[in-house]
């Protein structure tokens, strides 16, 4: 098989979440260890870090692979959803996965995929595993694809786990109160390897302790030892203030996120800790890969201004904690109408959502190609029940070509509600 080929047969004979939703979703790590024990166990032949949480894990793995990454480590980096490419998702050094490389996992494996009938997930993180045992790399900071206790990657013994934060998602596989996913997630504990909690969250601190315990695992709420102030944003950079252990010093982040606040206290600690542990990670290596860990990983999508006049900004925050950090720091901007080009998948509850959003923006609906999104006319219903109103239009770039011939200047347009909504984004 070609490139193309192989990636149809990976799409189409494979169930895939991104694309249905829940029937895709397997419930214990069955096929992953089989997978991994056919491959040789790669998983157990490089050095990582595992990376869980509700908001954050996507940008908290790109930078602590762009910190390694500029320390001069050979740095895997395992991430999903994808935005463009299926190579997104498997990166050493920023490079993505070659996709002679994925034609070749696939032809080797294919009589075992054939009978096993993993899922994309599965299967996917199994061609991580194999590519960065194979590539030798140094370390791989892989991010947890749902929850963290049943997720695919949980099968790694990492030298560090982080948890970012615990909010509402994905419910109906990790439960309907924070402990329950603060659970889940603290299902990628592991014994006698430290945990850092990112973001200190009284729901969920006494489930993060138990589990820790339990695993004689050494655990640190990074936000209480690394406080962090937000000073300005400008020229694509965020600069911060930061106070530790009695000193202060300023920090440049590449990206530019409110919501990087709560992130970046996991980061620096798990440099920290990384440190103590004899890696060799050097005052201008951590200042390199914060400030440029776009450059470095090919991260998209996290708060990024696409064009001025009028201002479009895009963003894959897409559950309710997500998007009240994006409702906060629009606020922070001045502009004379706000339009909102919008698409969500229909298999959440989006209610909570729908409250939130500004009834005095403009909107614009739409929907991804993929089978998960939700129509963009049944968007607008529901969107007119919480007093939204606005245009349907089903192709994303069709309806934000709409808001920009439509808006003023100094009017901005944001577009997101969805990941997917984000991916097909033709200026990204």
């Amino acid at each position: 098989m070609n490139y193309q080929e192989t990636l149809d047969y990976l799409f189409n004979a494979l169930p895939m979440f991104q694309r249905v939703g829940a029937s895709a979703f397997k419930k214990d790590l069955n096929n992953t260890l089989a997978l991994c024990s056919h491959l040789g166990n790669p998983e157990k032949k490089f050095k990582s870090i595992h990376v869980a949480g509700t908001n954050g894990k996507g940008s908290t793995s790109h930078t602590l692979a762009a910190i390694l990454q500029s320390a001069g480590y050979k740095t895997g980096l395992y991430t999903s959803p994808h935005l463009k490419s299926f190579t997104e998702r498997v990166r050493i050094n920023g490079q993505e996965i070659t996709e002679q490389a994925v034609v070749d996992f696939v032809e080797v494996n294919k009589s075992f995929l054939d009978e096993l009938k993993p899922s994309f997930f599965e299967m996917t993180v199994a061609l991580a595993f194999w590519y960065f045992a194979k590539e030798e790399v140094d370390i791989a900071i892989i991010e947890v694809g749902m929850g963290g206790r049943l997720d695919s990657t949980n099968v790694i013994t990492p030298e560090l786990s982080v948890i970012t934060n615990i909010g509402w998602d994905h419910m109906q596989f990790l439960g309907d109160t924070l402990p329950l996913i603060a659970g889940e997630k603290a299902g990628i504990i592991k014994p006698d390897v430290p945990v850092i909690i990112s973001q200190t969250q009284e729901e969920t601190t006494s489930v993060f302790l138990k589990k820790a315990i339990e695993n004689h695992a050494q655990i640190t709420f990074a936000d209480q030892k690394i406080q962090l102030q937000k000073l300005t944003s400008d020229n694509g950079l965020a600069k911060y203030a930061v106070s530790e252990n009695g000193k202060t010093y300023t920090l440049e982040y590449g990206l530019q996120g409110d919501y990087q606040l709560y992130n970046l206290p996991g980061i620096l600690e798990a440099v920290d800790q990384l440190r103590r542990m004899s890696w060799t990670i050097s005052e201008n290596a951590l200042r390199k890969g914060l400030k440029e860990v776009a450059q470095l990983t090919g991260l998209k999508g996290r708060w990024q201004i696409l064009v001025e006049k009028p201002t479009v900004i895009a963003d894959t925050g897409h559950n309710e904690p997500g998007i009240r950090a994006i409702l906060s720091q629009l606020k922070s901007y001045s502009f004379d109408q706000l339009w909102m080009v919008l698409g969500m998948v229909q298999d959440k509850d989006i209610s909570k959502i729908l409250a939130l959003l500004p009834k005095d923006a403009q909107y614009v609906f739409c929907q991804a190609d993929l089978p998960r999104a939700m129509p963009a006319e049944l968007l607008a219903e529901k969107a007119a029940e919480y007093g939204l109103k606005g245009e349907v239009i089903s192709e994303v770039n069709q309806a934000l070509q709409f808001a920009r011939k439509n808006a003023g200047a100094d009017d901005l347009i944001f577009v997101g509600g969805s990941t997917f909504v984000v991916a097909e984004i033709e200026d990204l």
